[in-house]
């Protein structure tokens, strides 16, 4: 098991401002500014209810913010004005602007409260991407 764990790499932390679209294994610590429920339902799946959550919360740091969906656990997480740290995080595209996601090969952990006062006239999901076909000749 030592073996093992010599193999792991130290986590590099990425601030929101270095953040691209259709990058991933991003790990921030944020803060989270705002949370909205966007979709609550439940499935009768046999013997236990399954519930889809899906909240938009408006995470950043000194650098800037991006909104983060939050989904099903997540959403209990991401409470306004707590800390996380989201682990192999990834940008998704959705009309145009990047939203920041943990899928199930990441994970959302809330940590001690962060010093830094979140920058918030850098919204990098205002900022609106095209699609550009590039053909190489």
């Amino acid at each position: 098991m030592a073996e093992a764990k010599s193999g792991m790499r130290k986590a590099v932390f990425t601030k929101v401002d270095q953040l691209r679209p259709g990058t991933s294994g991003h790990t921030l610590t944020v803060k989270v500014v705002d949370a909205k429920m966007v979709l609550q339902k439940g499935r009768p799946d046999g013997p236990q209810m399954r519930q889809m959550r899906i909240a938009e919360c408006l995470v950043g740091d000194e650098t800037g913010m991006i909104v983060f969906t939050a989904r099903n656990d997540q959403v209990v997480l991401m409470k306004e004005g707590s800390t996380v740290i989201l682990r192999n995080a990834k940008i998704d595209m959705f009309k145009g602007s990047m939203r920041l996601a943990v899928d199930k090969w990441g994970r959302v952990e809330v940590t001690e409260p962060a010093s830094f006062t979140v920058k918030e006239d850098n919204n990098l999901s205002l900022v609106e991407y095209e699609l550009v076909n590039v053909v190489e000749e």
